[in-house]
Formats: C-alpha cells, sequence, structure tokens
C-alpha cells in the first residue's frame, strides 16, 4: 500500500483553499484556481486495474484510491483541497434502494437495469424505511469495515462514506428509460408529479438517515442533475424545479452547489437567479461564454474543458485551456476544471501538462 502523508502537502493545501475562496467571492487571487475531476475509474485504468474489480473488492478499490492520492498530488500537482478515500460502490444506489437488477460488466463501472416500465409501476412504487433496507445497510456496513482498514494501514487518511440517490428527475432517469421518463413527463405530468414526490421522499429518508448516523446536519447540499440538459428550461421549471428547490431549501440553507454533464447551457440563467447556486460545476458540452454570462457575480462556476479535448497530446488541448481561461477568469468565480468527471483513456501526460501550463497563463492579470 501507499504510504500517502498529508502532512507533506499541508501548506499546498492550504494555499490552494485560499485561492478558491478568494475566487469563490469573484475576486482575483494570484492565479486561477485548478480542480481536475480525476477519480476511480481513471485510476483502474491508469494503474493496470479492471474496473469492475475496483467497484467489486474492497481492497483493490483501497490500493487504486491511494494510488490515485499520491498521482494526483505527486504527479497532477492540482488545487485540490482534501484528501482522502471513499467506499466505491459504483453508480448503482438509485439500483439497490429500489431492488433493481445490477450488472457489473467486464472493464466499466457497473450499471442499474432500469425495473419501471410504465404507470402502474409508478402507482405501486413504494419508499423503503433505510433503517430497515438490508442493501442500504449492508453498505453501511461496508463502509465501516473500510474504514477499519485504513486506520490499520494509515489512520491519516479520512474514509468517507453514506448511501444517497440523485434528485427526482436523474433518479427517475436511473430505474426508468430515460425516454420513457422524457416523454411522460409532457404527456403524463400529473403521474410524474405523484412520482418526483415520491422520490423526493426517498431523498430525504435517506439524507436524514445518513445525519442521523453520522451525528450530522446537512445544511449545504450538492445535486447531480445529470438528466437536465435535455429538457427545455420551461419543462424543467414546471416539473423538475420544483423537486430540487425544495431540497436546497431544506438541506441548503449555507450552500447551494450543482453538478450537471451538459449541454446545460439554456438553463444557467435560471441556475444563477432563481434558484440562486453558490456554485456550479459546468459540464464539458456547455458553452463557458454563456456560463460566464449569466452567472458571472451570483455562481461560482468550474469548468471549461472536455474530456474529448484530452484525450491526445498537449498541442490539442492547448486551444480549449486558453480560451477557458480567457474567458471565464476575469473577475475571479471561476475554477478551471474537466466539467464533470475525467473519463478512462483521458490522456494522463496531457492533465499534467495542462495543470502546468494554467498555472503560468492563468496568472492574473490575465494576459491572453
Amino acid at each position: 500500500m501507499v504510504d500517502f502523508d498529508p502532512e507533506k502537502y499541508k501548506s499546498r493545501i492550504a494555499e490552494s483553499r485560499k485561492r478558491r475562496q478568494i475566487s469563490a467571492r469573484f475576486q482575483e487571487p494570484d492565479r486561477v484556481p485548478i480542480s481536475i475531476s480525476v477519480s476511480g475509474s481513471f485510476f483502474s485504468n491508469l494503474f493496470g486495474y479492471n474496473i469492475r474489480d475496483y467497484y467489486t473488492d474492497m481492497d483493490v478499490g483501497m490500493e487504486v484510491e491511494l494510488k490515485g492520492l499520491e498521482w494526483s498530488y505527486e504527479e497532477l500537482r492540482d488545487d485540490r483541497t482534501g484528501y482522502g478515500i471513499g467506499l466505491a460502490i459504483g453508480p448503482v444506489t438509485e439500483g439497490i434502494y429500489f431492488d433493481c437488477p445490477i450488472e457489473y460488466p467486464d472493464g466499466t463501472s457497473p450499471r442499474i437495469v432500469p425495473k419501471m416500465n410504465d404507470l402502474a409501476d409508478i402507482e405501486k412504487l413504494e419508499i423503503p424505511d433505510p433503517a430497515e433496507h438490508e442493501g442500504v445497510l449492508k453498505v453501511y456496513r461496508m463502509y465501516e469495515e473500510l474504514k477499519a482498514k485504513m486506520q490499520k494501514i494509515n489512520p491519516k487518511i479520512p474514509v468517507s462514506g453514506g448511501f444517497g440517490i440523485h434528485p427526482p428527475l436523474s433518479c427517475a432517469c436511473a430505474i426508468m428509460e430515460p425516454t420513457l421518463v422524457y416523454e411522460m413527463l409532457v404527456m403524463e405530468k400529473k403521474l410524474m408529479h405523484k412520482f418526483f414526490s415520491k422520490l423526493l421522499d426517498a431523498f430525504t429518508k435517506l439524507r436524514d438517515f445518513q445525519d442521523k448516523y453520522f451525528g450530522t446536519r446537512t445544511q449545504s447540499m450538492g445535486l447531480s442533475d445529470d438528466n437536465s440538459a435535455f429538457i427545455s428550461n420551461e419543462l424543467y421549471r414546471e416539473m423538475v424545479m420544483p423537486y430540487n428547490m425544495a431540497i436546497y431549501e431544506r438541506y441548503g440553507q449555507k450552500g447551494r452547489s450543482l453538478h450537471a454533464d451538459g449541454p446545460n447551457d439554456h438553463h444557467f440563467q435560471m441556475y444563477a437567479d432563481d434558484m440562486k447556486l453558490t456554485s456550479m460545476d459546468m459540464g464539458g458540452f456547455s458553452d463557458i461564454a454563456i456560463a460566464k454570462r449569466a452567472l458571472h457575480g451570483k455562481t461560482a462556476f468550474s469548468g471549461g474543458l472536455n474530456c474529448k479535448d484530452l484525450y491526445y497530446d498537449f498541442e490539442t488541448a492547448k486551444p480549449v485551456v486558453d480560451r477557458a481561461i480567457k474567458i471565464g477568469a476575469p473577475g475571479g468565480g471561476f475554477t478551471l476544471a474537466v466539467g464533470g468527471e475525467t473519463y478512462v483513456g483521458v490522456n494522463p501526460d496531457t492533465l499534467i501538462q495542462v495543470v502546468e501550463y494554467a498555472k503560468d497563463v492563468g496568472k492574473y492579470p490575465i494576459a491572453l
């Protein structure tokens, strides 16, 4: 196992945290903050592990995470402000909670097989009590097991855990075919409100159970609204926004953040003016110029890089980096980042060079 010592990076973490805090206030720090979202699948591929094993074998997952920590701090050297490892179960919590089949293909992440197919399935859907749900409780037991393992290996590294689901739209698209969800949002509005109300109840039950388990009170809420890109702003306001706002009003008193895979250009003004997000992780397919106009001074945002521009060499990525910094950086409120997550196959050497280059050209005042 990697002997990762967070004390080595204490001063760098403090500098990065200060830089990001200044930028979040829409002020200009010494340079543009940089955050590259490398995680489990990317690391598995980088270090030669089967991605399936990362998600199904706790010891493999722990080894990959620790190697990833070391690589991030020693090679990538972006402005990350934290460290730790988490329980790797994959994007399958809705499948566990709603008892959907889950597939574990070789060489990739696990996936949920949607089980809801018609109106009757929505009517009969019941929301279980997390305290009595064996799948949920098993995940918490696995978290405790992972924490005990890490305590023996390296007690300096925190272990994160818990069990939550996506907000109602994306949750629905996990347990029902997304095309059917989109169709029903138009054709079966009353029923979809009933569906989303149930899913909101599920979200709050799981969050409250997690808070009770850890003895916490959630006051800053981040949502992954992955399927929002594929519906109009008018439909979003009518069918989706009321449920997301209910979550923010209950758990987002101190902060409201949102991730969306994009393109979400048609929602940016709403995010800033109506939902009053404090931060936004912009998907790689959104236009940074539209985001800057809509969000600046209201919602700090990260993004500007798309994985498709990072599969090749640095020269291919350079124009995208230049444009992102030139548009996003002035006046602060922007963190250069890969929109969403860094996919398997992105060139690690290109990532390292992008970070190094951005540290130079991203110095204020921006001269690009």
